[in-house]
Parts: structure tokens; sequence; C-alpha cells
């Protein structure tokens, strides 16, 4: 999932167990061909926090969500200011996760279970649509 001005865009639906951190090069390159420029900073899980992963997007000066991997700040001034930039970008992630909470709870999408897999992607795909379509309803 990606905000996308106050919508939700669901990058990728998949049932098979994998692991997530293998999409950030093919998401940061969506990204730039669907705005025309890189983002400035990434909003994801520590997963995507692996060291290749972290090469890349120092490379493209990208900035990753989450807690520094290296030695705190000893800086009171730096490290108030590291606190601060992790707090906005915890509440943007936040924004995220709570999508899914609220299509659980709104609009039923933890049942959203058939027995063709289609259907069920048929299903959470419907889901999110109806949350976009009542956003802009009430926008």
């Amino acid at each position: 999932m990606s905000p996308v001005d106050g919508y939700t865009r669901v990058e990728r639906l998949s049932w098979d167990n994998y692991h997530e951190g293998i999409d950030l090069k093919a998401q940061i390159a969506a990204y730039r061909d669907r705005d025309r420029a890189r983002p400035e900073v990434v909003r994801a899980d520590k997963i995507y926090r692996a060291g290749d992963k972290l090469d890349f997007r120092k490379r493209l000066g990208i900035r990753l969500f989450g807690p520094k991997l290296e030695r705190p700040y000893k800086d009171g001034e730096r490290k108030l200011e590291h606190w601060r930039i992790e707090r906005q970008d915890e509440g943007m992630r936040i924004t995220i996760e709570s999508k899914f909470g609220g299509g659980k709870r709104t609009y039923s999408l933890d049942k959203a279970l058939m027995r063709i897999m289609a259907l069920s992607e048929t299903a959470i795909i419907m889901t999110f649509l109806m949350m976009t379509l009542m956003k802009l309803r009430r926008d």
C-alpha cells in the first residue's frame, strides 16, 4: 500500500510467503514512473532496512523511515531533530496501517476469503475501491 494525496493505492497483493524487502527497488521505480520524481522518504516496515536496500536508497538520496542502525546521537540538538523527524514519519506510517484497520472494521476486509483466489483478490480490491469512493464523497 502507498498513500497518494490522502488516498491509498494497492501496490502489490500476494498470497505467497516472500520477503517484502525485495519490492523496494521496484516500488521506487514505479513511484518515479508515476510521479516523475523520486520519493524524499520511504516509510516502510523494518524488513526494508536490510544492507543492500540501505545502500540503494543512500545512493539515490532517499531517507528511510525508522530508527538509526548506528550508535545514537550524543549531541542533544541532533538527537532531538532525529526524534522529531521519526515521530512525523511514524504518523505517516500509521495512516497506512489504519487503512487496514478501517477496512476490517467498517468494510469487512477481514472476511474477504473465498474459495477461489481470484474472487478473494477482487473482494479485497473492491474494498479499497469503496474506501476511496467514500473518501471522495466526504471530500
